[in-house]
């Protein structure tokens, strides 16, 4: 494991995105941990739930935290995919980037309503609980 993502999967979008990482993944390098789940506090209690709920989080293998599209950029260069991403770290573009990117995740419940019809997953629409790796 080189990445560890704390993410949202009762969000549609951020449930399909980590589902497409996975399929990538064939090395294993990305670990998926749904902020959601029960024991979430006791396992990882220096990753604030609703911070991560703010914007999304992980941590290197090192124990560096990443935030936003950091993670993003990481998680698809790991599986070598979607190369564009890195154009949204580059100087030029990394404050526009991430400003939308936190507009995005402020309101993703909305966005991926209107996108997908779906506001917000359970176990039957998503997946919750279903185990990536």
């Amino acid at each position: 494991m080189q990445l560890r993502i704390f993410y949202d999967a009762q969000c549609p979008l951020c449930a399909e995105e980590m589902r497409q990482l996975k399929f990538f993944d064939h090395r294993q390098l990305i670990e998926l941990q749904d902020i959601n789940q029960a024991d979430f506090t006791s396992k990882y209690p220096h990753i604030d739930r609703t911070e991560a709920s703010d914007i999304l989080h992980a941590e290197t293998e090192e124990g560096a935290l990443l935030l936003g599209l950091d993670v993003t950029a990481q998680a698809w260069g790991l599986v070598n995919q979607k190369p564009w991403i890195q154009l949204l770290r580059t100087p030029l573009l990394r404050g526009i980037s991430d400003k939308a990117y936190l507009v995005f995740a402020k309101n993703r419940f909305k966005i991926s309503k209107l996108l997908t019809g779906k506001e917000r997953c359970n176990e039957q629409s998503c997946g919750v609980g279903k185990q990536f790796d």
